[in-house]
């Protein structure tokens, strides 16, 4: 065999293995640096996906409300639910970078995220505008509850930084409750 010949040999066989190497990283788990053991990551990474799915929902549910939002205080409902919807847009990352940085897997898809979201969609074409605000305050009221669930998992496994991020966003949904209350009560 000519030198040529070997040399181009021993590249395929240095290519061929690079790539086979590289192939075995891609299918390997995930591995972080965290000491939160197997059954944490799973317990944390289970809840904080369906948080992030009733987050995603209930974010689209607000926008909903928000572009369909008419009558006689259309301006101030319809700048509220736009507040509201970018706050809760803002929850979506972080809760998905926790979950990968503690080495979880999170949502990949719309379908995802409709099978695991426990918030309510509402499609009907005409909601009353009080009845929308009263439908979105309970939404948040429960998405309060479910934040709390998730703390306790956080605490059981010490995992302190995903449970003080929980804690912004609980206040955060209070907040929106209130507002949402106050703004449905009736004289």
């Amino acid at each position: 065999m000519t030198p040529l010949k070997e040399r181009g040999r021993t590249m395929n066989k240095s290519i061929a293995s690079r790539k086979l190497e590289l192939t075995k990283r891609r299918d390997a788990p995930l591995m972080t640096r965290t000491d939160l053991k197997a059954a944490g990551v799973k317990d944390i990474t289970g809840a904080m996906n369906t948080i992030l799915a009733d987050v995603f929902a209930l974010y689209l549910k607000t926008k909903n409300f928000h572009w369909h939002m008419s009558g006689p205080h259309f301006r101030d409902y319809h700048l509220l639910l736009d507040e509201h919807a970018d706050q809760l847009f803002a929850m979506t990352d972080p809760i998905a970078e926790r979950v990968r940085k503690i080495g979880g897997i999170t949502l990949r898809s719309i379908g995802q995220i409709s099978r695991t979201q426990r918030v309510l969609d509402n499609e009907a074409e005409y909601v009353e505008p009080l009845d929308m605000l009263a439908e979105l305050a309970e939404d948040n009221r429960t998405l309060a509850t479910r934040l709390r669930q998730v703390h306790n998992v956080c605490d059981k496994y010490r995992d302190v930084a995903s449970a003080s991020l929980i804690e912004v966003w609980i206040e955060e949904t209070e907040r929106r409750t209130w507002f949402l209350f106050e703004a449905t009560r009736r004289p």
